[in-house]
């Protein structure tokens, strides 16, 4: 049976909806956060050397990085909708988006959640505005522009397409759920991006996506 290693507030929340839209049979091990740090407590270290979620184990197998267990567990358990068909320029776009959502969204998106957490959890309200001072220099210059390039080229795409790889669900989606809800939660212009914003409604909407709220118990954005 396949257990799914869930760490709350986490990249682990895009498997557990996975597993419910795939409707197979999943164990669910729980890890909780250190509320005080926020940091993944010493019991996932058991399930992987890094400590980090999302893991999986799959009898004897186990796998880490969310990219390759949603590959792994659409290969292994979809019924191939899940998955366009390979050549067709679906195909690629399936592919593209599910090494985009890591490797170009979720840096400048994580960067603004550290530098956000920096400021409200300064030790002394006088720290407080030098950082915010300090960290907003940085948005400004660096981080924002970057990451409205990012949303800009995904708003193209999804005005045209009404899941990332075309008409169908795929694996994309999955992946790219966790930093466009983050994005969402923490505050976007709704009229530039409808399209963004249109997205997480619909995944939100979807049944298997609500059981996986039920089930993974608490979830705040980064």
């Amino acid at each position: 049976m396949i257990v799914l290693h869930h760490l709350n507030n986490s990249r682990s929340q895009r498997i557990l909806w996975l597993l419910e839209e795939l409707g197979i049979e999943y164990a669910l091990e729980k890890h909780l956060r250190d509320p005080r740090g926020g940091l993944a407590p010493a019991s996932l270290k058991a399930a992987h050397g890094l400590g980090r979620a999302p893991v999986i184990t799959d009898g004897e197998f186990s796998l880490a990085e969310s990219g390759a267990i949603i590959t792994y567990l659409i290969e292994q358990y979809s019924d191939g909708t899940l998955v366009p068909s390979p050549g067709a320029d679906a195909y690629w776009h399936y592919h593209y988006w599910l090494h985009f959502a890591e490797g170009s969204l979720m840096p400048p998106v994580l960067l603004r959640a550290i530098f956000d957490k920096m400021v409200d959890n300064a030790p002394a309200v006088l720290i407080r505005p030098i950082l915010k001072r300090a960290t907003a220099r940085v948005m400004t210059s660096y981080l924002a522009p970057g990451l409205e390039r990012n949303l800009t080229y995904i708003e193209s795409h999804l005005r045209n397409n009404l899941w990332f790889a075309g008409e169908q669900l795929s694996g994309a989606d999955f992946q790219m759920i966790f930093p466009l809800e983050t994005i969402v939660w923490r505050g976007i212009d709704r009229a530039a991006y409808p399209g963004i914003v249109d997205f997480v409604a619909r995944v939100h909407a979807r049944p298997a996506y609500q059981r996986a709220l039920t089930k993974g118990g608490e979830y705040a954005y980064l």
